[in-house]
Formats: structure tokens, C-alpha cells, sequence
């Protein structure tokens, strides 16, 4: 057998009706028989007899060709080949809902699907819309949205409002970690227009990003006519404006945010204070290297050691005074952990963006690895000094409900600073994250419930509520949801695990960190799986919209 005889039947390409002979005979032609020399030829006993009238048949193609029509089809009895038995169906979407949810949804559908663009921003009817122009803005708005931390979903659905608003039809934004592109196809016969964004720095600052939403909201909205022109002016003095704190609080509220956190595991006010001037010693360290241009993880390394320090130092003291250690070090933990980071990747992994999300949980696993190496290199000369850090030794007391939900509100309230939040979210996320205190507390040490559970349902709270301010006020979610996680962070069972490691109790340790690491987990799926609860308390775009969800699915 040879090689082309070898070849499956699907695998060779259908021969072209143009590789057929010049010569062929039309159907419906009689063929007269061949005139033969009976005394010089030689008849086949398969030759068709004289004055037999053969008519020509239509030539077999035993693989057909491309562009041969089937032998079953009917003009009369076409069977109905795109159009299911049921019929497609229309899909709504109400202008009362907001825009996020309508972005959303016509992206999770296929584009012949979405309905006809609704031209929100007026341009000239002669010239159309300034494709080029429209698309670097939507490049300049999805940049500064996704380097603010927000989530892939949320920038692909804020390109695609300001897309259609500006009567861009048939575009297609994609968002990975670092690049941003978006393609624009005018008509089926036309060349598409792409263009793309790299995000070279990011920066933690929710003000920028309230900012950035409220353009949004306004290019979308029909009442609120915004020109290109406007659009650009309007970007550029969010990009102009300076932070709503200064560095002097950024770095109180790092301390505010370490002792809080102290006196949520137990801790009294010494602990509170001792917490608190680690954490500010840390912050500088880290603003430190970050102006010598040291990479972040290196910066996380070297804010990891003086509240650690702080802590053996207190312990070789304990002579003269009586604090507990691992209340200092798990405060200053708290300050450091990547909580932000870590919602944002698992919410684009649950939201079909894996590749955006691996980046991200991979970010966040080089911050924790800096911190680990920071935290143990001083556990370890602290064991070298004899300090007595025992990793069986149990934290304070936590029957002190009302000082557990005055320090998750602080600790709140000090992260919200560190986010750069507006001054109005921040009332609203400390009240969130009073309530994750508390329903953590009555959860775990009330209701005996495992800390797993029981993060997970405070989570899940603080993004129910989270998701239902920001759409009240129509902004991005992450200024309510973000600060109001912190009480939840594994700071203890972070700690514990590095000091059984440091005593060479691998075992022990790498158990402490795994429950950090579901405690991690808890908490990024209860916020968002508080998100999509939130919705179905919200005017929708409909039962086929969220039908429309089902891409994430593996069938």
C-alpha cells in the first residue's frame, strides 16, 4: 500500500472541480460508438455492442469536492441547518441595570448573538466614529483599571461600554496580566483594527479607580454627553491627581493596622504599641528599597523583619517585661499579607480568565515566599539566642467580643488607607469589616465551627454588602470588599507555621501553612460567591443573560 492509499479519507483534501478534464463529455450527450477497423483492432469482450445508444451518466467523485451540492438536498425540503427547532432567543437587557451588568452578559455571548449597539455619544454622521481614537481610550481606561488591582472581567466589561458607546459595534476586547488589546471589525468583508496596551506599573490606589469608573458610568450614560475630547481631558487629570494621603499616613496606618490585628489575636497595649512601631518600621524599610529600585519582593522580605525582630526581642526580655510574641509578629504579618492580590486571581480564575488569575495567585506566592524568608531568617537567630518561641503556644484569650469588633473595625479602617480609598467609602468599608469580625466570632469561637467555615461565610457576607454599596453608588466594588477582608487574613497560622520550620519541625509547619492557605482560599471565594449572590437581589439583564455564564463551564 502506498503512502497517498495509506492516507484516511478525511485527511486528503477533496479534489477542485477545476482538476478535472477539459474533455469531459456534458451530461445528456449521446455518445456515438467508436467506429472499429474489425480486421486490424482487437473488440474487448467489455466493449458496448453497434448500435447500442449509451447515455452518459454524471461522473462519480468518490471524495467530492467543496463546492459540489449534496445528492440529499431539496430546495423544496431544506432541513433547517442554523436556526434551532426552538428559534433563537431574544435577550433584553434593561437600561435600569447597570452597565456592568450589561457589558458582562453581551460578552459572555457569541457576537451574531448580542443585540444592536444602542449609540450612546453622538459623532458625525458624515465621518462616523474616530476608530483609532476610540480604541486607544478604551486602551488608556482598561489600563488604569487593571493596574489598580481590578479584576479581568470588570476591565474587559468597561472596554466594552466605552466601545459601544462611541458606535463601535463588533469588538473584542481581551485582558491578560500585563497586556491589554482589543479588536474592531467594521463588517464581515472589512480588515479588523487592533490594537493593544502593555501595563508596565501598578499601583494600589482606589481613588484613582472610583475615578476611572465614574467616566465609565458617564460615556455610558445617555443623559451625559462626553466628547472624545472630554473623555481625554477627563483621563488625564485622573492620572494627574495626586494621592488623597500622604506617605506620614500611609505609614500611621500601617501601625494602626498591625496593632489592631495584635489586639484581635489577644494582644493588650503594649502589644498594641510594640505591633504597631514594628509595622511602621517595616513600612519605611520597604519605601526604602523602593526608591533604591529594589524589586517588590525583596521589599516585602526586608518589612517582614522588624516585627519579627521586635517580637524575639521582647521574648529575650521577658525577665523584664511580660509580652506575648506571637501577638507582635502576627500583627505585623497581618500588615504585609496579599489579600488584594489574591481575591483579584481567584476571582479571574472563577470567572474563565485562568491565565490572568495563574499570574496573579503566582504574584502572590512570590510576595508570601519574601515574607516567609523575612519572617524566618529573625525566627531563626531569634532560636540561635535561646529566645522562647514555642510554636504550641496559644494565643490570647478571644472571649473579649466587643475589643474583637473595635479592632476588626481599626484594622479595617487602617487598611482602607493604605488602598487609598475616598474619604466617603472608608465609613462604609469600616462598618463591613466590623461585620466579618463579628460574624467570624460567633461562627468559630460561639458556634464552635471550624475557622475554614467560618472565614468563608464571613467573607461571603463582606461580599454581599460589598457588592451591594458599589452598586448603589454605581463604582467598582473592591474600595467595600478589599479593606473589609482584613480580620479575615491567616496571620496566626501563618506565623505558627514559620516558627515550627524555623524549631525544624517541617511537618508541623507545612500543616500551619496549609491551613493558611485554605483560610486564603475561604476568603477569595466567599467575597466572590457574595458578589454573585448580591445580583440576585439586583435588577438583572435576565434569566438569558445569566445563561449566558455557562462559557466557563468545561462543555
Amino acid at each position: 500500500m502506498t503512502e497517498r492509499e495509506s492516507e484516511a479519507p478525511e485527511d486528503r483534501k477533496p479534489q477542485s472541480d477545476e482538476a478535472r478534464s477539459a474533455f469531459t463529455q456534458p451530461i445528456g450527450i449521446i455518445t456515438p460508438p467508436p467506429v472499429v477497423d474489425e480486421e486490424s483492432s482487437t473488440t474487448s469482450e467489455f466493449a458496448v455492442p453497434n448500435g447500442l445508444n449509451v447515455q452518459a451518466t454524471e461522473p462519480v467523485d468518490t471524495e467530492g469536492s467543496a463546492f459540489t451540492r449534496p445528492r440529499t438536498y431539496s430546495a423544496r425540503e431544506s432541513p433547517a441547518a442554523f436556526t434551532p427547532p426552538h428559534g433563537i432567543p431574544m435577550v433584553r437587557l434593561t437600561k435600569e441595570a447597570p452597565w456592568q451588568d450589561r457589558m458582562r452578559t453581551m460578552l459572555r455571548m457569541p457576537v451574531a448573538e448580542r443585540p444592536a449597539p444602542d449609540l450612546v455619544q453622538k459623532h458625525d454622521a458624515e465621518t462616523g466614529p474616530a476608530v483609532p481614537r476610540v480604541l486607544d481610550l478604551t486602551l488608556r481606561i482598561g489600563e488604569l483599571l487593571l493596574a489598580g488591582g481590578e479584576g479581568a472581567e470588570d476591565v474587559e466589561a468597561a472596554m466594552f461600554a466605552v466601545c459601544r458607546s462611541y458606535g463601535l459595534d463588533r469588538c473584542e476586547p481581551t485582558v491578560t496580566f500585563t497586556l491589554l488589546s482589543i479588536s474592531f471589525q467594521p463588517s464581515l468583508v472589512d480588515d479588523p483594527v487592533t490594537a493593544s496596551r502593555t501595563v508596565r506599573r501598578r499601583g494600589t490606589d482606589y481613588t484613582r479607580l472610583a475615578a476611572v469608573y465614574r467616566l465609565v458610568d458617564d460615556i455610558s450614560d445617555e443623559e451625559a454627553e462626553v466628547s472624545l475630547e472630554e473623555a481625554y481631558r477627563r483621563l488625564a487629570e485622573i492620572r494627574r491627581n495626586r494621592h488623597p494621603y500622604p506617605g506620614w499616613a500611609l505609614t500611621g496606618a500601617s501601625g494602626l493596622l498591625a496593632g489592631s490585628a495584635s489586639i484581635l489575636v489577644g494582644g493588650d497595649l503594649l502589644v498594641f504599641v510594640v505591633a504597631a512601631i514594628g509595622a511602621m518600621l517595616g513600612d519605611r524599610l520597604a519605601w526604602l528599597c523602593a526608591g533604591r529600585g529594589f524589586p517588590e519582593f525583596y521589599q516585602f522580605t526586608i518589612a517582614a523583619m522588624p516585627p519579627a525582630a521586635m517580637g524575639i526581642a521582647l521574648t529575650l526580655a521577658h525577665n523584664y517585661v511580660d509580652v506575648k510574641a506571637s501577638a507582635v509578629i502576627t500583627g505585623g504579618l497581618f500588615a504585609l499579607l496579599p489579600g488584594r492580590a489574591l481575591v483579584a486571581g481567584v476571582q479571574d480564575g472563577l470567572t474563565g480568565f485562568y491565565i490572568t488569575a495563574a499570574a496573579r495567585l503566582l504574584e502572590v506566592m512570590y510576595f508570601f515566599v519574601g515574607i516567609v524568608i523575612g519572617v524566618l531568617i529573625m525566627l531563626y537567630v531569634g532560636v540561635q539566642l535561646d529566645a522562647q518561641l514555642d510554636p504550641e503556644e496559644a494565643l490570647g484569650s478571644n472571649n473579649r467580643p466587643v475589643w474583637q469588633i473595635l479592632a476588626s473595625m481599626s484594622l479595617s479602617l487602617a487598611f482602607a488607607v493604605l488602598l487609598q480609598q475616598e474619604r466617603k467609602t472608608v465609613i462604609a468599608v469600616t462598618l463591613n469589616g466590623g461585620v466579618a469580625g463579628a460574624i467570624f466570632g460567633a461562627l468559630h469561637y460561639q458556634g464552635g465551627i471550624s475557622p475554614v467555615a467560618a472565614t468563608a461565610a464571613a467573607a461571603g457576607l463582606v461580599g454581599l454588602f460589598g457588592q451591594l454599596f458599589s452598586r448603589y453608588q454605581f463604582a467598582s466594588a473592591l474600595p467595600y470588599v478589599t479593606a473589609a477582608i482584613g480580620p479575615l487574613l491567616p496571620g496566626s497560622a501563618t506565623y505558627f507555621g514559620l516558627l515550627a520550620i524555623a524549631h525544624s519541625d517541617v511537618n508541623g509547619g507545612l500543616t500551619f501553612l496549609a491551613k493558611a492557605a485554605a483560610l486564603a482560599l475561604a476568603i477569595a471565594i466567599g467575597v466572590n460567591l457574595g458578589g454573585e449572590i448580591s445580583r440576585l437581589f439586583l435588577q438583572g439583564p435576565g434569566a438569558a443573560g445569566r445563561r449566558a455564564a455557562k462559557r466557563t463551564r468545561g462543555f
